[in-house]
């Protein structure tokens, strides 16, 4: 199986998507958050949020995920983050499988605002880290570039096939949703990941116009026999 690019239609592969939040230092709204990270107590549980997905909205990789896609999807993760099992990497491995070695963080909960995702992280750093500051996990990496910082992605990984229709890139039914990685691609501008839901609303994002009826391709498409995952 191979990660599918923009022109993979009717194949199943892995889907990666480059297109929600991250943390960027030259950006004036996110100052306030990256001196925190710089003086943060080490000590403490390193939590932030996220925008993590999009539905009937186009992405940065011409793909759109039709709301009841991603909506089931993010269902079948309540029951992975109660279980203590929503874990994530940093980076993107080609793979459907979560590497224990290289876990960074964790999805704590998810909601949804409108069309939109978010999501609550706790990075996952060693005792090494909240004690001396010592490095020897992928969450220390990922918290030490963090207060040093540098600028995160969050990025969608899953399983699933496209199809195109009307022009659009649509993922299909068979979509499943892995996890949320933690990426250095640049995503899609206003989506931020912030310490403080009250600041939410001074991260709000100009996302593109949703795709004109899109519900109603949808609908056309659960009628259709090979509209189920082969």
């Amino acid at each position: 199986m191979k990660v599918l690019g923009p022109n993979d239609i009717g194949v199943k592969g892995y889907l990666i998507e480059y297109d929600a939040g991250h943390i960027s230092p030259n950006d004036a709204r996110n100052k306030t958050i990256i001196s925190e990270m710089k003086n943060m107590d080490l000590s403490q549980d390193l939590i932030l949020y996220a925008v993590l997905q999009k539905y009937n909205t186009p992405n940065k990789n011409g793909r759109i995920y039709p709301e009841p896609v991603l909506r089931r999807e993010n269902d079948k993760y309540q029951e992975i983050i109660k279980n203590g099992g929503a874990m994530s990497e940093l980076n993107h491995p080609t793979s459907s499988l979560i590497d224990l070695d290289r876990v960074s963080h964790s999805i704590l909960e998810t909601w949804w605002e409108d069309n939109t995702l978010l999501g609550k992280i706790k990075i996952n750093v060693s005792p090494g880290w909240q004690k001396m500051g010592i490095i020897s996990c992928k969450g220390d990496q990922a918290a030490n570039l963090l207060r040093n910082g540098n600028t995160l992605g969050i990025s969608s990984r899953g399983v699933g096939s496209l199809k195109n229709i009307k022009g659009q890139n649509i993922v299909q039914e068979d979509f499943e949703l892995v996890c949320f990685d933690l990426v250095s691609s640049p995503s899609t501008p206003g989506a931020y990941v912030f310490s403080d839901l009250n600041d939410r609303a001074q991260y709000q994002e100009e996302v593109q116009e949703k795709v004109p009826e899109l519900n109603n391709v949808t609908s056309l498409m659960n009628r259709l026999d090979n509209f189920l995952s082969k």
